[in-house]
């Protein structure tokens, strides 16, 4: 992939400006066309891949040149004199080391990687708690308790040096609690408990240049941000420094109350946590006179819990002095933090749509996409679709190729694109919300502001038998685009933050393919319209499904949590809560808010094995739904044919359930029959696990289409499975899955009223 990029912002709107940042390694130039995107599925049964090319003046040529990622979270400070004076320290903090054997990592450094000066607090290559003090000629003095840190553990560590008698300090001490560990007794842990005193004979080059950082080291700077090394795993919870040698018993005093002269900073992660969570997750505060407080950088994880938690409360904003950790991963990105190559300003007559600019060098391109909305207010059809751009960044560079067991999830070896590949070299890239971090913990933030390659056209997505996500909603971009619809486009975000007075100027809502992750205020936003007679479309399944919120500052990045469902990972205890909010994660059912009350249909199965068909039920033919079947054969199977799975009932299916919420009046138009046993029926439904759950024997494995009215006017339509867009252009778009989309379609856009 020697060219890709990322845009600012994933929406604009005419008469708005966007940014271009581009990496081209290895071509001196590159040549930019900015594309409106209709089609992104290249398999030869279909349509083909499709764009059209737009009229810009970033339609240019540029040097090309590298540019890097640097991952890896950690807290900076600004400058100050306070921390270039020092010569006699101290520094201390409570951790919990996630990765205590994977060799030097900082926990409170001013120390410069490049010239082997200053001081810092580190776990070393053995694992253990050490002091680095180095001079100015780069002589460098390293004091170890030479006894190797547990993984999940809390430990009160720190270090002191006196710059008079130059006699170092440097201590850890297991803090075992009934909770707050993978220990609730103590056992052996007095066996990783030290203290070691030694005399050296250098002090510390103080003035080196290096920033102080909490949970890495200066490498060196590139203009825009810091390099670092020795980055940290792990929670690191009230970290304090003094300009002066304290003893174990004074620091241990400062824990809780740090006070006195000689103290320089005491940071307090839990501070800025207010009743609906962090303002600004970014930012640190001191609480010393001095307010030497601090930035992260790339996105740290905040609401952790602390070494005092006691498991008493559950959510951080009504126990905040129980969640004064921070957790740090050397994997976390939330900005790439490339230079802008080019921008463009969106033509006040472009057409609301998806776009991409191409940038192309010999044979190397890629597609940075980017979503163009009407302004505020001002529609220009009577149609919307809402391209759940939170969905993407919930599966951004996912890996799941390197899911054990794959195959047996599958039904099939996952089928690995270079993209993929490219990924499982370059970790730097950054993981979507189904990965790990390296410390085996889950990923909870994604963020646009890198590079995500499979949110391009062309990408054929390894989790389906041929399109997830993105392109598979292309299908349905494409599909109303060659009936002839006049349609706006806007993104989860849009919704977000404008709510139901963003869809309120339309007939018709239509949703993509996998409308996964939601946030409240969205779904607020579907059922206010809902109620005021909108008409609603619910082209997929698993949809309204994760809690999913929005950085308060920042809309590139998302946040969940995940402890129940289908999931690739589970938050640990006491961490279920959205950082940015304070509300619980998990499923939006587990919190009254089911799917089936905003779509009527809701998450049954999933099997990412070949697709199958829906047949009509005997409900289809009253004559208040029997329209939607106009111009379709009575036994006719409804899609037994299609792009993805080779059906339009595939990969994961809803079904209608009046106890979670489907309306009593929701009328089931098909059902879908004769799935295999790949699919399985979903876990948060499964009471216990028996044999007979697969979709060979079991009824519940199955996708309802389903309709309903609503107040005022309005109706609902749901298809309940993934792959039905795949389905719409088959037979050059003359088919039943079309046919029927067509029919309802046409009909929610009109004015006239819906027969019922």
């Amino acid at each position: 992939m020697p060219i890709t990029g990322y845009t600012d912002k994933l929406s604009v709107m005419q008469g708005e400006k966007i940014k271009f940042m581009v990496n081209c390694d290895g071509h001196d130039h590159y040549e930019a066309q900015i594309v409106h995107l209709i089609h992104g599925d290249t398999d030869p049964n279909g349509p083909g891949f499709k764009v059209n090319k737009v009229d810009s003046s970033a339609n240019e040529k540029y040097v090309g040149k590298k540019q890097e990622i640097h991952i890896g979270s950690y807290i900076q400070f600004e400058d100050n004199e306070l921390f270039n004076q020092i010569k006699s320290f101290s520094l201390q903090a409570m951790v919990y080391p996630t990765t205590p054997n994977k060799g030097n990592q900082a926990i409170l450094t001013k120390w410069s990687s490049k010239d082997n000066s200053g001081y810092g607090l580190f776990i070393d290559d053995n694992g253990a708690i050490s002091i680095w003090i180095g001079n100015e000629d780069g002589t460098v003095e390293k004091v170890s308790t030479n006894t190797p840190l547990v993984k999940g553990a809390w430990y009160f560590v720190g270090g002191a040096f006196d710059a008079d008698t130059k006699k170092v300090t440097v201590f850890q001490q297991s803090i075992v609690g009934k909770a707050n560990g993978q220990f609730s007794l103590p056992y052996e842990m007095d066996k990783v408990d030290a203290i070691v005193h030694k005399d050296i004979s250098i002090k510390p080059h103080s003035r080196n240049g290096a920033p102080f950082l909490i949970a890495s080291s200066y490498d060196t700077n590139n203009g825009r941000r810091h390099i670092v090394t020795h980055k940290y795993n792990g929670k690191i919870d009230r970290p304090r420094v003094a300009k002066k040698a304290l003893e174990i018993e004074e620091m241990a005093l400062w824990i809780e109350t740090p006070k006195g002269n000689d103290l320089v900073a005491a940071w307090d992660f839990a501070e800025g946590i207010t009743k609906k969570g962090f303002e600004n997750p970014e930012f640190v505060y001191d609480q010393s006179p001095n307010g030497l407080h601090g930035q992260t950088v790339n996105l740290p994880t905040r609401a952790m819990t602390g070494y005092n938690w006691n498991s008493t409360e559950q959510n951080f904003i009504h126990a905040p002095k129980q969640y004064g950790a921070i957790h740090f991963h050397d994997d976390d990105l939330s900005d790439a933090q490339w230079d802008v190559d080019f921008q463009m300003e969106i033509p006040e007559n472009l057409q609301s749509g998806v776009y991409a600019a191409h940038v192309k060098a010999g044979d190397d391109e890629d597609y940075i996409t980017f979503f163009v909305r009407p302004k505020t207010g001002q529609p220009n059809a009577k149609i919307v679709f809402i391209a759940p751009t939170a969905s993407y960044l919930a599966y951004a560079n996912n890996r799941f190729q390197d899911i054990p067991l794959a195959q047996l999830m599958f039904g099939r070896s996952p089928v690995v694109q270079p993209e993929d590949a490219y990924l499982g070299e370059h970790n730097e890239y950054g993981l979507s919300t189904y990965d790990h971090h390296t410390d085996g913990t889950g990923v909870c933030y994604s963020s646009s502001l890198r590079p995500i390659l499979n949110m391009r056209p062309k990408y054929r997505h390894n989790l389906s038998p041929s399109l997830w996500q993105f392109n598979a909603d292309l299908h349905l971009i494409d599909w109303m685009t060659e009936k002839g619809f006049e349609f706006d486009v806007i993104t989860d975000y849009d919704l977000h933050s404008e709510g139901v007075q963003l869809l309120k100027h339309y007939n018709v809502a239509v949703t993509g393919s996998h409308p996964e992750y939601y946030s409240g205020a969205m779904l607020d936003a579907v059922e206010s319209y809902q109620n005021s007679g909108g008409r609603f479309m619910y082209m997929g399944a698993n949809g309204f499904y994760w809690v999913t919120e929005f950085h308060p500052t920042n809309p590139n990045i998302i946040e969940v949590r995940k402890n129940f469902g289908s999931n690739a990972w589970k938050t640990l205890p006491g961490e279920l809560n959205l950082s940015f909010t304070g509300e619980q994660g998990s499923l939006w059912r587990l919190r009254g808010r089911a799917p089936q009350k905003i779509a009527g249909t809701g998450f049954i199965a999933e099997g990412f094995d070949v697709s199958s068909y829906y047949v009509r039920t005997e409900a289809s033919f009253d004559p208040r739904v029997s329209w939607i079947f106009e111009g379709i054969e009575k036994e006719e199977k409804i899609g037994d044919f299609g792009l993805v799975g080779g059906g339009a009932a595939g990969l994961e299916l809803d079904i209608y359930d009046t106890e979670l919420g489907t309306p009593d009046h929701a009328i089931i138009l098909a059902s879908s029959e004769n799935h295999t046993d790949v699919y399985m029926q979903v876990v948060e439904e499964l009471h216990f696990n028996v044999p007979g759950m697969g979709g060979e024997e079991n009824p519940k494995v199955r996708a309802d289409m389903v309709y309903y009215p609503t107040p005022n006017g309005g109706a609902v339509f749901s298809t309940s499975s993934i792959s039905y867009c795949g389905s719409l252009s088959h037979n050059n778009y003359d088919n039943n899955i079309s046919r029927l989309t067509e029919n309802v379609l046409r009909k929610f856009e009109s004015d006239e009223k819906l027969p019922w």
